[in-house]
């Protein structure tokens, strides 16, 4: 495994982060995180016009992620600002270990709970402001080896930037890691999707599940895109999720007070922004299946689903995806992320569409710290050609 060469270590880099680079582009800061916190109503604004959406780094999630969960006093903010306007945030980290190796580098900052890295960059900026990131990495590298870029959406107009100056730059940069997310996107009506997506038998199977739950007692499906009720809803939802095998293997969000309080904080925004829709199935009032959607238009993204297990045989969770198909009647929506690792068991053989998404390993600093990069990544791609390391 390569080692960053002496001389680009002892390179003296600045004794803080929150630096200034000022190109007639524009101006990148890197700035501690809470410094965003007075400025909500830009980042808020910034978010309605991002050339890719992504709830999790939209006001009302990222800062109660910051918030609530440890180890956060070292998340920087890359902030980009041009014509005195902000029109670029990413969160970094940088990180002493690179997954199972002792390797620093520059880090895109996500947790267990975000499930899109995307950085929000208002359309038409897009080329500036990685040409600003790049730069900044390159001026201030301090003891990273490269910069890395965890959960990136592929072939959207921001990757495409990216691609753009990466050649421009002559910058090497590796796909070290490649899923395909189930995704929703269609002309199709719910019930037209539906019969396409699942053979005759399966619907059936569905229908007939249906029916004999509906024989338990009365069904009902709740829609809310709206903040009432949300406490309640949350305090359901957290009960349900405890009650299965999450709750029994300690990774329900109800099992961590940081966790818990995210969902809480970071929902009860949502639904005041207009950013989230509940799904919920009942039977007799009681909650057996919900669903929580982050809405970005034009997308959305299905944040955290739980079920009854008790009612398993009926298939909650799988009636609970049928009636979510009634989101692509949504005219402001296009597609909806699943935010599912590949392969999921169910919602794979539901949803045909697939979301491309990865993480970039990219080259900075001087000259030697790149070739001890090139020798880095040639190492980490032999082993996964294809990109699909862990």
């Amino acid at each position: 495994m390569a080692s960053l060469p002496k001389e680009e270590r002892t390179r003296p880099v600045p004794a803080t982060d929150a630096v200034d680079l000022r190109t007639d582009a524009g101006t990148l800061s890197c700035v501690p995180w809470r410094d965003l916190e007075a400025e909500i109503a830009a980042w808020d604004s910034l978010a309605r016009e991002a050339s890719e959406p992504n709830p999790f780094f939209e006001s009302w999630y990222l800062l109660p992620s910051l918030r609530q969960l440890p180890e956060t006093h070292r998340v920087r903010i890359l902030r980009f600002e041009r014509g005195g306007r902000l029109v670029g945030i990413l969160p970094v980290l940088r990180a002493g270990r690179y997954y199972r190796w002792p390797v620093p580098q520059i880090s895109s900052w996500l947790h267990a709970n975000c499930f899109c890295g995307a950085p929000l960059v208002a359309q038409g900026s897009e080329h500036e402001f990685w040409r600003a990131v790049l730069k900044w990495a390159d001026h201030s590298p301090g003891a990273a080896l490269f910069m890395h870029l965890r959960a990136m959406p592929l072939g959207t107009p921001l990757h495409a930037a990216l691609e753009s100056i990466l050649a421009e730059q002559r910058r090497q940069a590796a796909l070290v890691h490649l899923e395909h997310r189930a995704m929703l996107a269609s002309d199709l009506g719910a019930q037209a999707y539906l019969e396409a997506s699942l053979s005759t038998k399966k619907r059936k199977e569905l229908r007939r599940q249906a029916k004999r739950l509906a024989d338990e007692g009365e069904l009902a499906v709740i829609r809310q895109r709206d903040a009432e009720g949300i406490e309640a809803w949350c305090d359901a939802f957290l009960s349900l999720e405890a009650s299965g095998w999450k709750g029994k293997a300690g990774s329900a969000l109800a099992c961590d007070p940081a966790t818990e309080s995210l969902l809480r904080e970071s929902l009860a925004g949502g639904a005041l922004n207009g950013k989230l829709e509940r799904l919920t199935l009942t039977l007799d009032g009681r909650p057996l299946a919900m669903l929580a959607t982050f809405l970005s238009p034009p997308g959305a993204f299905s944040f955290k689903t739980a079920f009854d297990e008790t009612y398993a045989r009926f298939s909650p969770g799988v009636l609970l995806q049928r009636e979510n198909l009634e989101m692509l009647a949504r005219e402001d929506i296009a597609w909806t992320d699943s935010c599912a690792a590949s392969d999921h068991p169910m919602i794979d053989h539901f949803w045909r569409e697939r979301r491309p998404v990865g993480r970039l390993s990219i080259a900075i600093g001087g000259r030697l710290r790149r070739a001890a990069f090139r020798q880095f990544v040639r190492a980490e791609t032999a082993r996964n050609p294809t990109g699909t390391s862990s």
